[in-house]
């Protein structure tokens, strides 16, 4: 209710509602002009309904019916779905439901140019499951990236928020088995999706970082969760190590996941042997200190390879201490390159 006070009396004015309404107009060669008005009604304190003309949209025959559709586009942006189907639809239309499509669309068109779709299918020509697997771990990995849950809401996600095609009658015990396989196709999977990503944007391995770091569970010790030396400053949880190595430009070209209490210094020759396998040509690797032994150094040279490696000063072998009193070497750390 609308009141309006005067200095002479006090009028209460009630609102209907806004509406589309049409006037015409008859012109003196007996032609009838009808015009387009955006109007409410107001109840005076007679109980008088009484239009209020908001806006003049002009006549029927020289409406600009764009300008309308985009009046209509902008006031459905505050409605739900539903609520602008109803309204909008010509015929007797229920509204059941909406998904969203554009993230998982964007997504999965990623996965088919990086050749995953088609690396995971090679691997499945001689495997028999009662399910699209391809399509399982395509749901699985947009649950991680659009809305990340556990494995088992993920399901439930994929069934009932998301558009994904070719995805029905996946059970819990699907996405298990997906991830079974997955295990076994890691390698030859990471390998195309890097040669994809090589070719796409030219990438150069000529130097190749590698690090590792370490995440810790909540759960119990197993044969692969141990404790170890954490980075999460976590003693008190299991954990695993993670190993990454990337291009100059940070680009991945291969991860891998060790036990838990898996050290450094053991990993150098499981990586090289791991990447001589791609056939990289000639790559430098590029470590830190904590990867250097002379064993690790003379391993990281084999066919023609080369290393950069971080070293403390206060190591005491002379030609790292060589190296250090060469002009520009840094007074906390020396950089080793053979």
């Amino acid at each position: 209710m609308v009141i309006i006070t005067c200095t002479t009396k006090q009028y209460m004015f009630y609102h209907i509602g806004m509406y589309l309404r049409t006037i015409s107009r008859k012109n003196k060669d007996g032609s009838v002009v009808r015009y387009l008005q955006l109007a409410h009604n107001e109840r005076n304190e007679k109980g008088q309904a009484q239009a209020n003309v908001v806006y003049s949209f002009g006549r029927e025959d020289r409406l600009d019916r764009d300008a309308l559709a985009r009046l209509v586009k902008s006031i459905s942006r505050f409605l739900e779905p539903g609520v602008v189907l109803e309204a909008t639809a010509t015929k007797d239309i229920s509204f059941i439901s909406s998904k969203p499509i554009g993230c998982a669309y964007f997504l999965d068109a990623i996965w088919e140019r990086l050749g995953i779709a088609s690396a995971i299918q090679e691997l499945l020509k001689n495997r028999h499951f009662d399910t699209n697997v391809e399509r399982t771990l395509f749901a699985l990995v947009a649950n991680r990236a659009i809305n990340p849950t556990s494995r088992l809401l993920a399901v439930a996600w994929m069934k009932g928020d998301v558009v994904i095609k070719d995805i029905s009658n996946i059970t819990d015990d699907h996405a298990y088995r997906a991830m079974d396989f997955l295990l076994g196709a890691d390698e030859a999977i990471q390998r195309e999706v890097f040669f994809s990503v090589a070719n796409l944007l030219n990438l150069e391995v000529d130097l190749l970082f590698f690090d590792t770091t370490s995440t810790y569970f909540e759960c119990g010790e197993d044969e692969f969760r141990k404790y170890g030396n954490t980075k999460d400053h976590r003693e008190d949880r299991p954990q695993v190590v993670v190993g990454l190595a990337v291009t100059r430009e940070g680009i991945p070209v291969r991860s891998w996941t060790f036990q838990g209490n898996t050290a450094d210094m053991s990993l150098v020759e499981r990586i090289k042997d791991d990447l001589r396998d791609w056939k990289l040509g000639r790559v430098i690797m590029v470590v830190d200190r904590g990867f250097t032994s002379e064993e690790n150094l003379r391993y990281m040279q084999r066919a023609g390879g080369g290393y950069i490696a971080g070293e403390k000063l206060r190591s005491g072998a002379r030609s790292r201490k060589r190296h250090c009193r060469e002009p520009g070497a840094s007074k906390r750390s020396e950089i080793t390159s053979r």
